[in-house]
């Protein structure tokens, strides 16, 4: 509809057309589906490419992400194995230094 192609929404609701489905669609799809007009399917395409390209960058962003994520909680574990033998080193030379006297 905010393309100005209402006229279709009735064939792609017939064929079960939904996002997924429509971003998988060419040319030639489009036209089987009723869109004769080569500027209508030109539309289609172009969105579809501007599409199909923000997703893959949100991916890619999605990506980074979790890597960033990953990283952190390597680095949280690694800092709490630091201070847990930091602990176990002060204990036992606390109790060495008692076995001392």
């Amino acid at each position: 509809m905010s393309l100005n192609l209402e006229q279709y929404i009735s064939e792609f609701s017939a064929q079960n057309i939904n996002g997924e489905r429509l971003l998988q669609l060419d040319g030639s799809k489009l036209k089987a589906l009723g869109m004769t007009s080569s500027q209508d399917r030109a539309i289609i395409k172009k969105k579809l490419k501007e599409t199909k390209a923000s997703l893959e960058k949100a991916r890619k962003a999605q990506e980074k992400m979790e890597k960033q994520r990953e990283k952190l909680r390597k680095k949280e574990q690694e800092q709490l194995q630091r201070r847990s033998k930091k602990t176990d080193k002060c204990s036992s030379d606390a109790t060495e230094g008692t076995n001392e006297q």
